[in-house]
């Protein structure tokens, strides 16, 4: 999960950049045309290609369908609202993770997990703060985000128990190009990154890939409603660095917000820890 937050954190940075010259659509397109590059070297230098397979088809195009629409939205919302702002909302995705999971992973909803979301929650009105700004349309586009964020870590887990990690990037970059192309090419113009924008969309397109290799990973080897808490430590970091490189102020919500947010990982880390044995 450090790997993913580094990931999405380097995203961020590199989407508010490329949005100066390209759209959503347009970053989408490119971005995942990158990442089936890598993807396709990296998977036949390993050998892996040949776990491709087409067999769960529906759950990856499900899975690839409110991928893409939320990370549209949250791509639009780092462009209109600040940084902290919108990765707050956005982590309102691990309190639906938790309920999804167990609606539909049969995963555990313990006492513990519902404290560490209830202060997870907190700490995020805390950051947001509703009621002393007026809604605007980046929160609203991340949090309608965070809710199809929450419902791709669902199929994910779901596809881990029988796809391989290749198998699940390969689709995530194959359909999403082509959802990217159809998108982009609607209007029949589609921008072409500058040399300028093309490091920041090389960036975007490894970043991306790197952040599902990590999520995909840590969902595959520990439950859902685990894994996606600990994410919430990408909010101090992009607070940090959105004072340092956006003169965005760190209000004190943000911090008294993320105290919150780490109490209720730790919470959720120790209700997950199995019992010590008792030595004779």
């Amino acid at each position: 999960m450090i790997g993913a937050i580094l990931s999405f954190s380097s995203m961020a940075i590199a989407g508010r950049a490329a949005s100066l010259e390209l759209d959503t659509f347009e970053m989408m397109t490119w971005r995942s045309a990158v990442g089936l590059v890598i993807v396709l070297t990296i998977g036949g230098l390993a050998g892996t290609l040949g776990q491709v397979t087409r067999r769960s088809l529906h759950l990856h195009f499900a899975r690839n369908l409110a991928h893409f629409t939320g990370q549209n939205l949250w791509f639009f919302a780092i462009t209109v609202s600040p940084l902290a702002l919108v990765f707050a909302l956005e982590f309102t995705s691990p309190l639906w993770t938790m309920a999804l999971a167990a609606i539909f992973l049969g995963e555990r909803l313990t006492r513990l997990k519902v404290l560490a979301g209830a202060l997870g929650f907190a700490g995020v009105l805390l950051v947001v703060q509703p009621g002393a700004a007026p809604l605007s349309p980046g929160m609203v586009t991340a949090a309608t985000a965070a809710i199809l964020f929450a419902t791709t870590a669902i199929f994910t887990k779901k596809l881990t128990e029988t796809e391989t990690i290749t198998c699940i990037l390969f689709h995530l970059t194959a359909m999403q190009l082509l959802m990217g192309l159809a998108a982009s090419l609607y209007d029949g113009d589609m921008t072409l990154p500058s040399m300028a924008t093309l490091p920041w969309v090389v960036l975007i397109g490894v970043a991306g890939l790197a952040a599902h290799f990590c999520l995909t990973t840590a969902l595959s080897i520990a439950p859902a409603s685990i894994v996606m808490p600990m994410d919430f430590a990408r909010l101090p970091a992009i607070a940090v660095i959105g004072m340092l490189f956006y003169d965005e102020p760190l209000a004190w919500g943000v911090a008294l917000g993320a105290v919150l947010i780490f109490a209720g990982n730790y919470i959720n880390i120790l209700g997950t820890r199995p019992p010590r044995r008792r030595s004779r």
